[in-house]
C-alpha cells in the first residue's frame, strides 16, 4: 500500500475557493481544537490526538493566510487611492468652509448676536451653451461635476456656517436666456430646440442643487436665532438678457418662478434693496426688435418701466417695509385693519393711510444689490483678492496701490447680451433716488473686485462696492468662492439705532468675508499624478511577477503576486510527486508546513508508516491518519482522501510576457475597480 501524505496546499485551496464559508469553518475547528488542547490534561493526549489537533491548526493558519494575504503593493496602491479620493471629494470641502467660521473674523463685542448672511453669485448652472461644441462625454462630465461641486459647497456651507439668509447675485442659468418661451421666435437658431420645457428642467436642477438643501430652521445654538431664508429672484444678463435684448416672456417665465426681481427686505436691522439692474439698462437704449413701440412712449419702455417706478417710490417703499417689520416683531398684524373707502390711486391720501411712516432718522443702513456692477473710471482697481490678476506693483512706492491698474480691474465693455458696468447716469441715479447707500454688492464678473466710490453722495464718504466671486469652479477662477456678511445693529421698537454712530466706519453694523472653496482642476491634476505614479508602479510589478523564477515563484508571488492559483496548483503537484514516489518514508506535507508555524517535525528516521502493527500509532488499514471529526469533514470535505490520491494534469504555467500582461491587466482592474466604486459612492452620497 501507498501512502500519500496529507497536502495541506491543496486542502487551502479548496477552502479558498468554498469563500465565507469555508472561513467559517476554518475558525470552528481552530476554536474547537484549541479548546481541547486547552481543557484537557497534556498527559492524556496521545500521538494521534496532537497530530490531529496540529493539523487542523496548521490547516487553519494556512487558510487565515491565504484570507489575509493581498498583495502588499496592491493593497498599498488601493489604500492611497482611497485616502486621496476621501481627501478630493470630501474632506477638502470640509477643510475650506471650516477655515471660515464666523467667530474666526467678526471680531463682535462679546454677548452679541448678529445676523449672518452669505452671498452667492454666478452659479450659472452649465449647459448646451456653455461649451456648444464640447464632445460627449466631456460635456455630460463637466455638467456633472460642476454640479456636484455646488451641491457640496453648497451643502457644507449650510451644514458648518448655518446663515440666516442667502441671497443669489443672478445668472442663476447660463442659456437661461436662450430658451424660447413660444411667443418670441429664437434669436439663436442653435438652440431652437430648447424651449420652457427645457427650461423647466433647468429650474428642477437648481432646486436639486440649492433649493432642496437649505432648510428652514431655527438656529441649534441659540433658539433665538430667526428662521433661515433664500433668495434667488434677482435676475442677471444670462438669465433673461440685458438691455433692449431682453424678451419680455422670458423675464415673466423667470419672475413667475423666482419672483420679482426689485424687492425690499429687512435683514438683521440693515434694508437690503435688489434692483434688476439689466432691465433697467434697457432705459436710454434703441428700440429693441422684442418689444412693440407703442406712439407717446420711450424706447423700450415696458422692458424699464416697472424698475423705473420702483425706484421712483423707492422711499415710501423702504418705510413701508420697515415699518410692516417693527409690527409684526411687536406681535400686531403686518397691516392695521383700514376703513374700506374708494380712493383715487394719486389722492395724497393713499400714501399716509395709517402707515405710520418713520423719519428719515430712524432709516436702517441700506445694502444694494445689484447684477451687474456700478460704473467705476477704467481702470479703477479691485484690490489683493481678485485671483486673476493681482495688484501690480508700484514702482514709486511698493506699499501703496497704484491708482489705475488696468489688469486688476474690470474691463469698462460691453457686447452681445453682456455689458461688464452699469451706464454712469444710471449708477448715479440709483445711489441717489435709494438713498443712504452704504454698501453696494454685485456679481456678474466671476472675480472679487472691491472698491470705494467716492463721487456717489452716502453717509460714510463713500459707497464701499464688492463685486462677488462666482461659486462655480467652470466660470474662469481656479478658486470659486462666497462672500459671508455679518450684520449687527440693535434698534429699538421704533427702528432707531441704539448705537449713536451705528453709520459711521469706525463703529460699522457690518463686516464681510471672503471665503473660498477648493481649486477642483488642482485637485483633478492631483488625481492624474496619482495615476502617472500607479501605472508606472503596476507595471513593475507586474515584470517582477512575470519573469521570476518558476522555481521560487511561490515565494515571491506570495508577497507580491496576484496569480495565487498557478502558484499553489504548481507547488501542490510538486509536493504531490514528492509524496508518490517516497512510499517508505514517514515524513509528510504536514511536517513540512509545520516548520512555517514553528512546529516540530517528525524524523525520517522512524520506523515506517506503510505497514504499522496492530494497536499502535501507525496508519490504519484505510490510510487515514486519523479519525476526522465532524468540523474538519465540513472543511476538508468528504471525499478528501480521493481527491488526495486522484491524479490530475499538471497545469501549464504562463511565462514572459504573457504572464506580465495577465498580471498587469488584472492587477489594474482590481485597484481601478475599488477606486471607482469608492469615487462613486463619494460623489452620490454627498
Amino acid at each position: 500500500m501507498t501512502y500519500v501524505p496529507y497536502d495541506s496546499q491543496q486542502y487551502s485551496r479548496k477552502s479558498h475557493d468554498e469563500s465565507a464559508g469555508s472561513a467559517h469553518f476554518l475558525y470552528e475547528g481552530l476554536s474547537q481544537e484549541a479548546q481541547r488542547l486547552i481543557t484537557q490534561p497534556r498527559t492524556i493526549l496521545d500521538r494521534k490526538t496532537r497530530e490531529r489537533s496540529f493539523f487542523i491548526l496548521s490547516v487553519s493558519f494556512q487558510q487565515l493566510r491565504h484570507f489575509l494575504r493581498p498583495s502588499r503593493t496592491k493593497l498599498g496602491l488601493v489604500l492611497v487611492w482611497l485616502l486621496v479620493l476621501w481627501w478630493g471629494e470630501r474632506r477638502v470641502f470640509k477643510s475650506s468652509i471650516e477655515s471660515c467660521q464666523w467667530e474666526s473674523w467678526e471680531a463682535w463685542p462679546p454677548g452679541v448676536m448678529p445676523h449672518h448672511v452669505v452671498l452667492l453669485a454666478d452659479p450659472q448652472l452649465v449647459d448646451p451653451h456653455t461649451y456648444p461644441g464640447r464632445p460627449w462625454p466631456l460635456s455630460t462630465f463637466t455638467v456633472r461635476h460642476t454640479d456636484l461641486y455646488m451641491r457640496r459647497a453648497f451643502s457644507s456651507l449650510q451644514q458648518t456656517l448655518e446663515p440666516e439668509t442667502a441671497f443669489f447675485l443672478g445668472d442663476l442659468f447660463d442659456g437661461g436666456r436662450e430658451w424660447a418661451t413660444g411667443k418670441e421666435k429664437q434669436a439663436d437658431l442653435h438652440f431652437k430646440n430648447y424651449d420652457t420645457r427645457y427650461w423647466l428642467k433647468e429650474y428642477a436642477r437648481f432646486g436639486r442643487i440649492f433649493l432642496d438643501r437649505w432648510t428652514t430652521r431655527q438656529s441649534t445654538d441659540n433658539p433665538l436665532r430667526q428662521r433661515g431664508k433664500i433668495i434667488a429672484s434677482l435676475p442677471g444678463n444670462h438669465d433673461l438678457g440685458i438691455g433692449n435684448g431682453i424678451p419680455l416672456s422670458v423675464r415673466s417665465r423667470f419672475e413667475t418662478f423666482f419672483g420679482k426681481g426689485n424687492r425690499i427686505d429687512i435683514v438683521g436691522n440693515h434694508t437690503f434693496v435688489s434692483i434688476d439692474s439689466v432691465s433697467l439698462s434697457a432705459k436710454g437704449q434703441p428700440q429693441s426688435d422684442n418689444t412693440r413701440h407703442v406712439p407717446g412712449q420711450q424706447p423700450n419702455q415696458e422692458i424699464w418701466e416697472e424698475a423705473d417706478d420702483f425706484l421712483l417710490h423707492i422711499s415710501e417703499r423702504k418705510a413701508t417695509t420697515l415699518t410692516r417689520e417693527l409690527r409684526t416683531r411687536a406681535g400686531k398684524l403686518e397691516n392695521p385693519l383700514q376703513i374700506h373707502t374708494v380712493l383715487d390711486i394719486d389722492d395724497p391720501i393713499v400714501r399716509d393711510v395709517a402707515q405710520s411712516i418713520p423719519s428719515d432718522s430712524s432709516e436702517l443702513p441700506t445694502i444694494l444689490l445689484t447684477h451687474v456692477p456700478l460704473y467705476r473710471s477704467p481702470g479703477t482697481p479691485c484690490g489683493p483678492l481678485r485671483e486673476r490678476w493681482p495688484p501690480s506693483t508700484n514702482p514709486d512706492d511698493p506699499s501703496e496701490p497704484l491708482a489705475t491698474d488696468e489688469r486688476n480691474a474690470i474691463s469698462v465693455t460691453a457686447g452681445y447680451q453682456y455689458q461688464n458696468v452699469l451706464q454712469p447716469d444710471l449708477s448715479k441715479e440709483l445711489i441717489e433716488k435709494i438713498g443712504h447707500v452704504q454698501h453696494v454688492f454685485s456679481g456678474d464678473d466671476h472675480d472679487y473686485c472691491e472698491i470705494v466710490h467716492h463721487g456717489y453722495t452716502s453717509k460714510g464718504g463713500g459707497v464701499r462696492e464688492i463685486t462677488v466671486k462666482s461659486m462655480s469652479w467652470a466660470m474662469g477662477v481656479r478658486k470659486p468662492g462666497f462672500l459671508m456678511v455679518s450684520l449687527w445693529n440693535p434698534i429699538n421698537e421704533n427702528g432707531v439705532s441704539l448705537s449713536a454712530s451705528a453709520s459711521s466706519s469706525a463703529n460699522p453694523t457690518l463686516k464681510t468675508h471672503l471665503c473660498l472653496l477648493p481649486d477642483q482642476l488642482r485637485i483633478f491634476i492631483n488625481y492624474g499624478l496619482l495615476l502617472a505614479l500607479t501605472l508606472p508602479i503596476l507595471v513593475v510589478r507586474a515584470f517582477i511577477c512575470g519573469y521570476s523564477d518558476t522555481r521560487n515563484r511561490n515565494s515571491v508571488n506570495e508577497r507580491n503576486c496576484l496569480s495565487d492559483n498557478h502558484e499553489t496548483s504548481t507547488s501542490e503537484y510538486e509536493v504531490r510527486d514528492r509524496a508518490g514516489s517516497d512510499t517508505g518514508t514517514s515524513s509528510s506535507n504536514f511536517s513540512t508546513e509545520s516548520y512555517q508555524y514553528g512546529l516540530a517535525a517528525r524524523s525520517s528516521a522512524g520506523r515506517p508508516r506503510s505497514a504499522s502493527p496492530m494497536n499502535s500509532y501507525g496508519i490504519p488499514e484505510g490510510g487515514s491518519i486519523y479519525t476526522m471529526t465532524p468540523a474538519s469533514k465540513k472543511i476538508l470535505g468528504p471525499n478528501v482522501h480521493e481527491t488526495a490520491k486522484t491524479a490530475r494534469p499538471r497545469p501549464k504555467v504562463e511565462k514572459g510576457m504573457r504572464a506580465v500582461w495577465r498580471e498587469l491587466k488584472q492587477s489594474t482592474m482590481h485597484v481601478a475597480s475599488v477606486g471607482l466604486l469608492w469615487y462613486a459612492w463619494l460623489a452620490y452620497t454627498s
